[in-house]
């Protein structure tokens, strides 16, 4: 395994047809995160939906058609022995405007491969630390460090020209990027629905929702969350012009009502009925068959009896711009040729956060859905959800294209996925791998960690992994946190760390949502330090963690 994984590596090295940039490097977080959202060792089912979902070409349609290079067909995710790696490379070009020329282009694809390689610990930030992919307030500031690797002013100011247009088409009402993929992803649900309540059988009922996903869910998704990063970026800058204190910017993310927030809200008015309704598909590992639904196991994830008894979260409106921001933020809008106004801006960075979160509530559905019934046709089949979480999804795309037996094709898959998983189960590889030679020898780099709020926090310390933990008043560990993982927020935790995620995760908005200390992607070798001890303290302001027992 490791020489074929050599060989694919060495392969990647020079040139490609439609590609800039002379070399590659592999990453488990840059772009879609994979470790975040479906861990470093995924089973088959996993790591083969969420490239059927997203990342085998449903990333790039989206990129394309917001301006960026068209990246159509080039697959963002290698398999490596089991690990999902993202081929950096590719990321990189996919956030290049299209209207840039092929000679700064190249130039620019060089430049953020080194800034990585010589910067590892930015792997899970690199749209915040490495690329410049959109339009911000302190762009022309940061850009000059280009002129130290050998880009001259006309070719700097022509990637802030392409970048400004860019960002102006995506921040435009009237373009309605944001705003027509927002009223798509609205259908998915009823389609959904309907395909659930058809005559179909369960692999037409999985074919189905997972074609209706890609086109109603994942792609509009991918839209609406590069909306999402594209306001963060520019409030950071806000922020960074010292327009905006770093207080001002926790109130605005404490005030966002997203669908998350909205569940905690739920969980205490709503009948339990009613909530499991709502939120029942909702599962911790959103690709992950062998993680129940909250509506499969809800007294796992929430306690009924006491919900009475525990304090709802009560969010307080502190987030206001005064007249001299007001006043500071027109005149840069009006020095960089932007013709909306203010309120519009922020209306549009609370829109693209909030709608961000939304569209993966809705599409998550559709993914539950599939697991739901994969299920129950593996049990059909005399598999148990164990077997089927070895199986690759693309069994389902030659089912319902051949004549061939879906037993058959399960049995085989299911064999071939265990075969792969227990090779995967013996490897260890670095969470960056920048030459052929490191899947041999690596060393673990540190992360530079993402502290959230400026609170501090003494608590004892849990994990998820840990079924009969009690969570209440408890420091949280959590390996990697998608949606799923908005149960803990019922529990009235102390505060939570995640092993990986980035700056503008999920994990991240929803502690700035609630105004809980988190530190957000902390490293394998931090984080398995720190979630053996009893008691912590995280200072966030500080951005340090003190072993207090």
């Amino acid at each position: 395994v490791l020489r074929r994984m050599q060989s694919l590596i060495t392969r990647s090295k020079g040139h490609k047809p439609f590609l800039y940039g002379e070399r590659t490097v592999y990453g488990v977080m840059p772009d879609w995160n994979p470790a975040e959202m479906i861990g470093i060792r995924p089973r088959g089912l996993a790591i083969s939906l969420y490239k059927e979902l997203i990342t085998d070409y449903i990333w790039s349609y989206q990129r394309d058609n917001y301006g960026y290079n068209n990246l159509r067909s080039f697959p963002l995710l290698i398999d490596f022995g089991g690990f999902p790696y993202i081929d950096v490379r590719v990321s990189f070009n996919s956030f290049v405007p299209k209207e840039l020329d092929d000679k700064i282009s190249e130039k620019l694809i060089n430049y953020y491969i080194d800034c990585l390689i010589k910067n590892k610990k930015n792997h899970d930030k690199v749209e915040f630390e490495i690329i410049f992919s959109c339009f911000t307030f302190d762009l022309e500031e940061r850009i000059q460090v280009l002129k130290e690797h050998n880009f001259s002013e006309q070719e700097i100011e022509q990637i802030i020209t392409s970048l400004k247009n860019l960002t102006n088409r995506i921040i435009d009402k009237e373009n309605g990027f944001l705003y027509n993929d927002f009223e798509k992803i609205k259908q998915l649900d009823g389609r959904r629905k309907k395909i659930i309540e058809s005559d179909l059988d369960k692999v037409g009922k999985i074919y189905w929702l997972l074609e209706d996903c890609k086109r109603y869910g994942t792609l509009p998704f991918a839209g609406l969350a590069r909306g999402g990063f594209i306001a963060v970026q520019m409030l950071r800058s806000l922020k960074a012009k010292g327009i905006l204190s770093e207080e001002d910017y926790n109130n605005f993310m404490g005030e966002l009502d997203t669908i998350s927030s909205q569940m905690n809200g739920d969980f205490y008015e709503l009948s339990k009925e009613e909530f499991l309704q709502k939120y029942g598909h909702l599962r911790p590992g959103t690709y992950d068959i062998l993680s129940n639904r909250y509506d499969e196991d809800d007294g796992r994830y929430f306690d009924w009896a006491s919900k009475e008894k525990t304090p709802k979260i009560h969010k307080q409106k502190n987030f206001y711009l005064s007249l001299t921001q007001l006043s500071e933020i027109k005149s840069l809008l009006v020095h960089n040729g932007y013709n909306t106004d203010v309120l519009y801006l922020f209306d549009f960075f609370k829109f693209a956060i909030e709608s961000r979160e939304y569209a993966k509530f809705i599409f998550t559905k559709s993914v539950s859905d599939v697991i739901k019934i994969l299920g129950e046709l593996g049990t059909e089949l005399g598999y148990s959800k164990e077997d089927m979480s070895y199986a690759d999804i693309k069994i389902i795309y030659k089912a319902i294209s051949s004549e061939e037996d879906i037993k058959q094709l399960l049995e085989a898959s299911i064999r071939e996925g265990k075969e792969r998983y227990k090779k995967t189960l013996q490897l260890n590889l670095p969470p960056v791998i920048v030459d052929e030679n490191d899947v041999w020898a690596f060393y673990q780099p540190e992360l530079e960690p993402n502290y959230i709020t400026l609170k501090t926090v003494l608590g004892e310390v849990a994990s998820v992994k840990d079924k009969d933990s009690d969570l209440t008043g408890k420091i949280v560990f959590i390996e990697s946190a998608d949606p799923g993982y908005d149960w803990i927020f019922s529990k009235n935790i102390a505060g939570f760390v995640t092993m990986y995620g980035g700056a503008n995760s999920h994990m991240a908005i929803r502690a700035g949502e609630l105004a809980i200390p988190a530190i957000i992607g902390i490293g394998e070798n931090k984080y398995n330090q720190y979630v053996t001890q009893k008691i912590l303290e995280i200072n966030c302001a500080a951005k340090n963690v003190r072993i207090i027992q």
